[in-house]
């Protein structure tokens, strides 16, 4: 993915297993020169870095230590341009010519506790982002451990909003309605602090002022009357009578090609089975 997304300004951010196996930068020839005076072909790796040992990491290029209200002490560690060594399997079967080397920066956070009491494990992230220093990377573990709210906020946008809910046609029609969507949102947000807690029986308490969108919008009816609304009020209508009934449509809407997943190979041997 951040080799498809290169040039574009996105970036991309993900945990790795701990067992994963990546590799340092590419030594230049001034590097790679005395450590092998009898000559050679360069390497097109630098040497391993091993999630599991940490004899192979070395000294990290930016460390920093964060005190917070959950986890307590934050402990961030970085190493920059840290790689994988990619192969012609999965993703990059069909790929032709050489292999590319996709360098970023690899964080490692430990912290003191977890909310719920459990052991708390160390956490590694690859950014594809390099040249990083302490305050980039505070914000990327940071932006990671808030995924979650990230996540039910799509969920409150779409199921609660009804971000999907209409059948649009053209994509202008779309971009309009997901800003309809956002107004929405941040009025709720902005009411955040009017409304009444209006929770089910099996719903903590929230705090003054810190009640969630879903909660905001179960008493906006309360608060509608009390708004001060600058559109006019609705006029009364009755739907037209429509197409008659057995006429063609002789408008015809216009469909878009959605693509289609096609699957891919998973070794060699499948890939020249396929090929005529």
């Amino acid at each position: 993915m951040a080799h498809l997304l290169a040039g574009l300004p996105v970036e991309v951010l993900g945990r790795m297993r701990s067992d994963r196996v990546m590799r340092r930068p590419t030594p230049t020839l001034k590097e790679h020169a005395p450590a092998y005076p009898q000559g050679g072909r360069p390497p097109k790796h630098g040497k391993e870095f091993r999630f599991a040992r940490p004899d192979t990491w070395g000294e990290p290029d930016t460390a920093t230590t964060q005190i917070t209200d959950r986890y307590g002490a934050a402990r961030a560690m970085a190493w920059d341009r840290i790689h994988p060594r990619l192969t012609t399997r999965s993703a990059w079967i069909d790929h032709t010519g050489e292999l590319p080397i996709i360098e970023g920066t690899l964080i490692r956070l430990q912290v003191d506790r977890l909310p719920g009491g459990g052991d708390p494990l160390p956490l590694r992230l690859w950014s594809s982002a390099t040249g990083l220093n302490s305050e980039d990377v505070d914000v990327r573990w940071r932006a990671f451990l808030r995924r979650f709210d990230i996540e039910h906020l799509f969920r409150l946008m779409k199921q609660t909003l009804g971000w999907t809910r209409p059948k649009l046609r053209t994509p202008e029609a779309g971009e309009r309605w997901t800003w309809l969507i956002i107004a929405a949102h941040t009025r709720i947000r902005l009411l955040r602090e009017a409304a009444d807690d209006l929770r089910r029986p099996w719903e903590k308490p929230a705090e003054p002022g810190r009640l969630t969108p879903a909660r905001v919008r179960r008493g906006l009816r309360n608060l509608r009357p009390h708004l001060h609304c600058p559109a006019r009020a609705p006029k009364p209508s009755t739907p037209g009578p429509g197409r008659p009934l057995g006429s063609m449509n002789r408008q015809p809407a216009t469909r878009y090609d959605v693509g289609k997943a096609v699957k891919r190979p998973e070794s060699i041997t499948q890939r020249n089975r396929l090929r005529p």
